[in-house]
């Protein structure tokens, strides 16, 4: 692991902040922001204490491909993607929620579920359903953006509105741009024989007030998909889903006793384990894009990152 990006702390050319969140660090620089990916893992809202090799650009040349192929149907931020890495764009003011959007009764819906519950941030969930089944039609169940080490909060559209975290009108179109965006990355992930069971966008506004997506969109951290061949099969069997996500992880530390709450102990990640990790977001990658993925060069992995971003923000 010792090529991989755990903590960054570039100094660019007219830099005037630095935000570090869970998995990226991001830089403001005159009026924009350079989004560095690293290989930190993250899971109930606790950061691993060891990092997964390629996860970063994994994740960051996947959401790069899914905002230029999803451009039309919602403006994005990216100015454009100068290393492996880091994507460039423009600095927007973020809305305070996360747009999490579900097709299917899986993850935090079905935990939800199969408490009796039936209602999920404001939304009917029907009778009768078993884990993974698919809901009539996706439902949005809103989070309230949390800051580094606080955990995401549930919160309804009516909550929203009344509190004043968004506006009525702001929020109407943030539901439409997130439905479309749903249904487009749907359709793309049926073209790799993949299912878009769940996944969240996050927007924000630029200086101009448009309506952008920030951040990643149809990763394996930000979203969950199963393998469409054999899905009917497997729920018919009763038999749990194969998937590509960051479930996995969670489960495998659900299984080790570790949940993030007060007094766990986070499992050990072995070099086996951690190779294993990497794997499979190589997986996804290579399955959702249908393309090989290429490992970047990370001999010098931090010293390739400041000079290719220093290189773009001079042009």
């Amino acid at each position: 692991m010792s090529h991989t990006i755990n903590d960054t702390n570039f100094s660019f050319p007219g830099q005037t902040a630095i935000y570090k969140g869970k998995v990226r660090e991001v830089y403001t620089v005159d009026q924009k922001l350079v989004m560095v990916a690293s290989d930190r893992l993250s899971a109930f809202d606790v950061i691993m204490p060891k990092q997964i090799p390629y996860k970063g650009q994994i994740l960051n040349q996947i959401a790069a491909k899914m905002l230029d192929a999803t451009k039309h149907i919602c403006p994005n931020w990216v100015l454009g993607v100068p290393d492996p890495n880091v994507t460039v764009g423009y600095a927007c003011e973020p809305f305070k929620v996360e747009m999490v959007v579900r097709g299917y009764c899986t993850g935090h819906a079905w935990r939800t579920y199969k408490n009796g519950e039936r209602v999920l941030c404001g939304v009917k969930m029907p009778d009768g359903m078993k884990e993974n089944d698919k809901f009539p039609t996706p439902i949005i169940t809103p989070t309230t953006k949390a800051d580094l080490g606080d955990h995401d909060e549930d919160i309804s559209r009516e909550a929203i509105i009344a509190n004043g975290v968004v506006s009525e009108e702001d929020y109407k179109q943030l539901e439409s741009y997130t439905l479309a965006l749903f249904r487009e990355g749907t359709a793309l992930a049926a073209e790799r024989g993949l299912i878009l069971v769940d996944t969240k966008y996050e927007f924000g506004k630029t200086a101009e007030g448009k309506i952008v997506v920030i951040d990643e969109i149809h990763t394996p951290d930000s979203s969950r998909y199963f393998y469409k061949e054999g899905y009917q099969e497997r729920q018919d069997k009763g038999i749990s889903q194969k998937q590509l996500s960051k479930e996995f992880v969670r489960q495998w530390l659900i299984e080790n006793g570790f949940q993030g709450k007060d007094g766990q102990q986070i499992p050990d990640l072995t070099t086996e384990k951690i190779e294993e990790i990497s794997n499979r977001y190589i997986e996804l990658y290579e399955q959702i894009t249908g393309e090989v993925f290429v490992k970047a060069d990370i001999s010098d992995v931090l010293v390739r990152i400041e000079n290719n971003v220093s290189s773009f923000l001079a042009k």
